[in-house]
């Protein structure tokens, strides 16, 4: 029902009950007295001593009786009426004497038919009344529901909607009832909230775009400032000529500059790991010795044979692993590297073995936490998120990083998954 014609209908009883009030008050009149009739009615009955009471009773319209001085009745029109005075005069009616030989004999008593015209007046106004205030009370309760449903309960569903919009939840659409007053209003915020959906969504995309064009030339670069630093290293060990000895240095020097400025770029554009892609396939395990191989600057890396299998991993991520590796056994042990290999139930584990001092037993379960360093790496350049980065993709290609001492230095375990 409309809240429109729920009001319309109060005010149609409220004016309905108003003329009802105002018919019954003029319908309750005195009622009139015919004097003349009176006046034969009571002659007929003072000549004939109230033998012509059948000519009487057409004569007066109304109920009578007749008493005589005794108030002993002679005569009643209807046996249920008061017959006697002091009834009589509460219940206001018309008293006249009745006379003979110039005497009162007895009474004629006219009753009027109601004891007290305004009590019957009030009692029905009063039923009226209740009436009609019943009947707004329920359709005011009617109408209050009616606001509430149509007006307070949408809003209501707006503030709920406006606070998911504040948080940031733009993926909770704004529901929208048949016969909504407010449906043009409701449905522009739900067309403001898909909007700022598919902005945020845009947004999101072009800063994903930009920092995998950031992390993509990052990795581009690092593996060739790399290369160029270790050639350099290598040089500088058999160079003899002081020139070529300093020139070298002057290499190796902003070759470190360039790969510690890439090394910062890449950390600051990927600290959030979902950023990173990783897409693993099957792969041959004789990818992995090509991968040994491209960080095997001057010969210090000796590798066991590696089973032929078939594995599950990223080619660019898993290099991007192994070079963490062996580049923090190049920088914290010095020492030759040993890799040994075997298959263990599901994976294919890489034993990446270095001969240096190792670490702390109580630093090994932070190894791979966020910005941690081991106190080998005082006064050795570094961010702390290399290991932290490889176990991310270690676990994103099925598969696990483990760190370990051994008798006489550091290993560190890769499970590659098997296909």
């Amino acid at each position: 029902m409309n809240i429109k014609w729920i009001f319309l209908t109060i005010l149609a009883v409220f004016m309905a009950s108003v003329a009802l009030s105002v018919s019954v008050i003029n319908a309750k009149k005195a009622a009139e007295v015919d004097i003349v009739a009176i006046n034969e009615a009571v002659k007929m009955i003072e000549q004939n001593g109230g033998h012509l009471v059948q000519e009487v009773s057409k004569t007066i319209d109304q109920p009578f009786t007749i008493i005589d001085n005794n108030g002993d009745v002679l005569y009643q029109s209807d046996s249920s009426l008061p017959a006697n005075i002091y009834d009589a005069i509460k219940n206001r009616s018309i008293i006249v004497d009745l006379m003979q030989n110039e005497r009162v004999a007895g009474k004629l008593i006219i009753h009027s038919g109601s004891a007290d015209p305004i009590q019957d007046m009030k009692r029905q106004l009063k039923t009226v009344l209740l009436l009609t205030f019943g009947a707004l009370a329920l359709l005011c309760m009617v109408y209050v529901l009616l606001i509430h449903h149509k007006v307070f309960k949408p809003f209501n569903k707006l503030q709920s909607f406006a606070v998911h919009v504040a948080r940031g939840n733009l993926d909770i659409p704004l529901e929208m009832n048949k016969n909504n007053p407010f449906g043009a209003f409701t449905e522009s915020f739900d067309i403001m909230r898909e909007e700022l959906a598919a902005a945020r969504q845009s947004e999101y995309e072009a800063n994903r775009s930009k920092k995998e064009l950031v992390a993509t030339l990052s990795h581009d670069i690092k593996t060739p400032v790399a290369s160029i630093k270790a050639v350099s290293e290598l040089m500088l060990m058999r160079a003899t000529d002081e020139k070529v000895i300093k020139q070298l240095n002057t290499i190796n020097s902003k070759a470190e500059q360039i790969h510690l400025l890439v090394t910062d770029m890449f950390h600051a554009t990927l600290e959030e790991l979902q950023e990173l892609k990783v897409t693993a396939a099957e792969e041959s395990s004789a990818v992995l010795g090509e991968m040994i191989e491209n960080v095997n600057y001057d010969n210090q890396i000796s590798c066991e044979p590696i089973p032929d299998c078939i594995i599950i991993a990223d080619k660019a991520r898993l290099q991007q692993v192994l070079d963490n590796i062996l580049s923090n056994s190049y920088k914290y042990a010095g020492t030759p590297v040993t890799i040994a290999s075997r298959i263990h139930h599901a994976h294919l584990e890489l034993h990446i073995m270095d001969y240096g001092e190792g670490i702390n037993g109580d630093e090994l379960p932070l190894l791979f936490n966020k910005y941690y360093r081991g106190n080998n790496a005082i006064g050795q350049n570094g961010s702390g998120l290399g290991l932290y980065i490889s176990k991310y993709f270690m676990h994103n290609m099925q598969g696990d990083i483990e760190c370990l001492n051994h008798d006489d230095g550091f290993t560190v375990i890769l499970k590659i998954k098997l296909a």
